[in-house]
């Protein structure tokens, strides 16, 4: 797989499963909206949220280049199980046309070149 290092800081924010999009989560080239009967979940930049928000920060985000046919399979897995025995946490999401997996900001160095060591060609435009 060949991936890219997205640029900028990403939040995995917690809503009440009710609650309203807001507009501050809207910004941004990279946004990932999930409503469960849960909870809504928000992927998106840093900067963007408000600090009453529940969130966990500091993520950096590694795309997966595609589109990717629905026909592949173990895309995910070959991302993140060398990730997993080096011990780096992810948190992926999926879109139509194919992966993205965030890491921690402090994981990322690591995180590339296990994926590197991997076999994976990395693009890491790093800002």
């Amino acid at each position: 797989m060949k991936l890219t290092v997205v640029p900028g800081t990403f939040a995995i924010c917690r809503l009440d499963p009710s609650a309203t999009i807001p507009a501050w989560a809207l910004g941004g080239d990279f946004v990932s909206i999930v409503r469960t009967s849960d909870e809504l979940s928000i992927v998106c930049r840093q900067e963007n949220v408000l600090p009453e928000i529940r969130c966990d920060g500091n993520w950096r985000c590694l795309k997966v280049q595609g589109p990717l046919d629905f026909a592949l399979t173990g895309v995910l897995a070959s991302i993140a199980m060398p990730l997993a025995r080096a011990g780096i946490s992810i948190f992926s999401v999926s879109t139509f046309d194919t992966d993205y997996m965030l890491v921690k900001a402090s994981d990322l160095s690591q995180a590339v070149e296990v994926l590197r060591q991997a076999g994976h060609g990395i693009q890491d435009e790093r800002t």
